[in-house]
């Protein structure tokens, strides 16, 4: 038996001393390659011990094109309550700089123009 030393690492309770090779042909790499990144397992080593000993692992798959509509929904939704605020801002506005009369007609103007944002414009009709 080794003499303990007080200086270097700890040794490992359980050390893994025995190594095993495996050999694929282009079409089990390939398939071996695919199930391994849908583990989504840091190592390869540790993918092949939890499934050839019937380990439960998770495999994700990650849906792009929902990724890709989740974000720009999201932008537009923020585009959306920042109109809804900068339009908030302006009505605070006219009330506090302009009389009651005065404020009333712009603000029907500005009604007025963002009626006409509601409209799509005459591209979309064409899709």
């Amino acid at each position: 038996m080794k003499k303990q030393s007080k200086y270097g690492r700890n040794p490992k309770l359980n050390p893994k001393t025995h190594c095993v090779m495996v050999r694929f042909d282009d079409e089990e790499w390939n398939k071996f390659l695919t199930m391994y990144e849908e583990s989504q397992l840091y190592a390869k080593a540790v993918f092949l011990k939890a499934h050839f000993f019937g380990q439960k692992f998770n495999v994700l798959k990650v849906d792009k094109t929902l990724m890709d509509y989740t974000t720009k929904l999201s932008d537009f939704h923020a585009q959306f309550r920042a109109i809804g605020t900068n339009y908030n801002q302006v009505v605070k506005e006219l009330r506090i700089h302009f009389s009651e009369k005065k404020a009333m007609a712009l603000l029907y103007k500005l009604e007025k123009h963002t009626g006409l944002t509601k409209k799509p414009p005459s591209s979309f009709s064409s899709i």
